[in-house]
C-alpha cells in the first residue's frame, strides 16, 4: 500500500501535468485564432467577466460561422432564446430552445458562476432569484446575457469596460 505522503505527492504531480496540458491547449488556440485572423475578436470576448480562453474561442468561432443580424439571431442560434408556450388563457412554461451547438450552451452555462464575481452580474444574477426564478433558470439567464455582450462586443471590435454602475430598481 502507499503512504499518505506517497499518494499526495502522486496528486500533486498529477494536478502539476493537468495544469502544463491546459495551458498547452490554450496556448495552441490561441495559435489558432491568430492563424485565421480573429485575435481582436478573441480579445473582445475575453474581455468579460467569467469568459475564459475557451469560451472566447467558441463565441468567435460561432460569430464568424453565420451572418447574423442581430443579437437576437446570435442567441436564437445558440439555442439560449425562450420558447413560449401559451394559447388564450392558458399559459405554460417557459423554455429554452436548445437550438444550436449544445456545448456553447454548456460553456456559457458554466462561464455564468465566474461571471457573478463582477458586481453588476451578481445583481443582475440576484434579480432574477428575487423574481422567483429556481437558480438554473436565474443562470441561463445570465448566459443569455453574456452572448448578447459578446455578440455585440465582437461585433463593434470593443473590449468590456468595467465600471461600477449606479442603477436603481425602479419607481
Amino acid at each position: 500500500t502507499q503512504s499518505f505522503r506517497e499518494v499526495r505527492f502522486s496528486t500533486r504531480a498529477l494536478m502539476s501535468e493537468i495544469h502544463r496540458l491546459l495551458r498547452r491547449l490554450d496556448e495552441r488556440l490561441l495559435a489558432l485564432v491568430r492563424s485565421l485572423g480573429w485575435e481582436a475578436d478573441y480579445r473582445c470576448a475575453l474581455s468579460i467577466p467569467g469568459i475564459g480562453p475557451l469560451n472566447a474561442v467558441a463565441l468567435v468561432a460561432t460569430f464568424r460561422r453565420g451572418a447574423f443580424a442581430s443579437a437576437d439571431a446570435f442567441v436564437a442560434y445558440l439555442g439560449l432564446d425562450v420558447r413560449l408556450r401559451e394559447s388564450g388563457t392558458y399559459k405554460g412554461r417557459r423554455k429554452l430552445t436548445k437550438r444550436g451547438p449544445s456545448e456553447l450552451r454548456r460553456l456559457l452555462y458554466c462561464a455564468a458562476r465566474p461571471a457573478r464575481s463582477y458586481a453588476p452580474f451578481a445583481d443582475y444574477h440576484q434579480r432574477q432569484l428575487d423574481k422567483g426564478l429556481p437558480k438554473i433558470a436565474a443562470n441561463c439567464i445570465l448566459a443569455r446575457k453574456l452572448a448578447r455582450i459578446a455578440f455585440a462586443l465582437i461585433a463593434r471590435q470593443q473590449t468590456f469596460q468595467k465600471q461600477e454602475i449606479a442603477y436603481s430598481q425602479g419607481p
